[in-house]
């Protein structure tokens, strides 16, 4: 059987790793016991289930407390206000990604984000128009934005029970779909502290204007997996404001299609 793997991206500006074992960087949002976030519904009804499911399934834990409010911007460009979450749809071509995930941070605090998710390859007939996929993208994509990363990144082990897992059949069980006790303690991990200090966005104008849908907008190539499916971007900005993307291509994109990449 010809496997089948998801593209997901997440963006954030360089920090130092967390000592968590599946956190992206230190990254979380600012605050004191649950953070209070908002999510913009950009969503049409097709997917509006599947949006609902995710923020039910992360509001389990006692570091969120998530809420869904109107859209703030076009489903397109998926531009979100500081302090807010945008999750969006839209056909953002056959460009080799179902979901992008996007965070915005100062030092080491999430000030924006968004999730996109790519109707090119839902549309009826295909393989990932099923509810396990929808299901996993969305779930997956929400997660990266409070700042997770994916427990495992490889497809042909035992499934982890979470959609912060790669799979290559989340139809297989309902256990794939959604987050698990191991991502509420790394939230905990993340969260369970007061920051006092206010979040100030001072970076380029420029860093906020990018909309991350393919490599010609995430800077230079600096890493990939031996395997070629994982890769990593850096855009710099200047005095410290750099995005980082990272990258899990579909099979026939592996290495961006560009061949071989020697690793740091």
């Amino acid at each position: 059987m010809r496997r089948t793997l998801i593209l997901v991206a997440l963006v954030a500006l360089v920090a130092t790793p967390a000592l968590a074992n599946h956190a992206w960087g230190n990254y979380h949002w600012a605050g004191s016991g649950a953070r209070s976030l908002t999510i913009g519904d950009c969503v049409t009804s097709q997917w509006d289930p599947y949006l609902n499911e995710a923020i039910s399934d992360w509001n389990q834990s006692a570091y969120l407390s998530l809420t869904k409010v109107a859209c703030g911007t076009t489903a397109k460009r998926c531009s979100p206000a500081t302090g807010k979450i945008e999750a969006c749809n839209s056909k953002y071509g056959n460009n080799g990604w179902l979901g992008l995930a996007g965070i915005w941070a100062s030092g080491d605090h999430i000030t924006r984000a968004y999730t996109k998710l790519n109707d090119s390859y839902y549309t009826a007939g295909s393989q990932y128009d099923t509810p396990g996929w929808r299901d996993l993208v969305t779930c997956q994509e929400i997660g990266h934005d409070f700042g997770l990363a994916h427990q495992d990144e490889n497809f042909n082990n035992p499934n982890l029970g979470t959609c912060m897992d790669y799979t290559s059949c989340p139809d297989c069980s309902p256990s794939n779909r959604a987050p698990n006790s191991h991502d509420y303690q790394q939230l905990a991990t993340l969260y369970n502290h007061t920051d006092f200090a206010a979040v100030v966005e001072d970076a380029p104008p420029a860093m906020y204007m990018i909309q991350q849908q393919g490599p010609g907008q995430w800077g230079a190539l600096v890493s990939r997996s031996r395997d070629g499916h994982q890769e990593t971007y850096v855009l710099d900005f200047g005095n410290g404001h750099k995005v980082v993307t990272h990258v899990t291509w579909a099979e026939g994109f592996e290495n961006g299609g560009r061949g071989e990449f020697e690793t740091e």
